[in-house]
């Protein structure tokens, strides 16, 4: 096995309305559920309250790009959240390319029996699921983190 960094790592998938939170275990070997947060002034603060209490080493936050792989208006959303985490985070945040993973969560979702109404409360932490999953499957692939880090904001004195 490539050198997996050991440590919870949270996956973050940014919506407009809502941020779906999932987590691995420290080995990486499975991401799972951890919470929707209603997408309010308050949503930073939570998730940089779930990281601690999860005790994570690395925030994952999910890059909504084109399937052409060009920005959207989403993807800017998602730059300046995982912007405002990384000024606040005690660990490193990253950008992953999430496309399709919402897509994938809803098709998740229908196979499982539920109708795109009856999931909106957790459609979007099964995308995070699925972004974390994947970006903890490049880094065992490839021996090194998924995705583009997000510097942390320089203090002003």
């Amino acid at each position: 096995m490539t050198g997996f960094r050991r440590g919870v790592r949270l996956g973050v998938d940014v919506g407009k309305a809502r941020v779906g939170v999932a987590r691995c275990d420290p080995d990486g070997l499975l991401a799972t559920p951890v919470e929707t947060v209603p997408r309010t002034d308050a949503a930073v603060g939570r998730i940089l309250d779930l990281a601690v209490e999860h005790d994570a080493v690395e925030i994952l936050v999910g890059l909504p790009v084109s399937l052409a792989g060009t920005d959207t208006p989403s993807t800017t959303d998602a730059r300046d959240f995982a912007a405002a985490l990384a000024s606040a985070a005690g660990v490193p945040v990253r950008l992953v390319d999430e496309r399709l993973s919402t897509v994938s969560a809803h098709a998740a979702l229908r196979r499982s029996g539920r109708t795109q109404k009856n999931s909106r409360s957790i459609v979007d932490q099964v995308a995070a699921v699925i972004l974390l999953q994947n970006a903890l499957d490049v880094e065992k692939q490839t021996g090194r983190p998924a995705g583009t880090p997000i510097p942390p904001a320089e203090e002003s004195d």
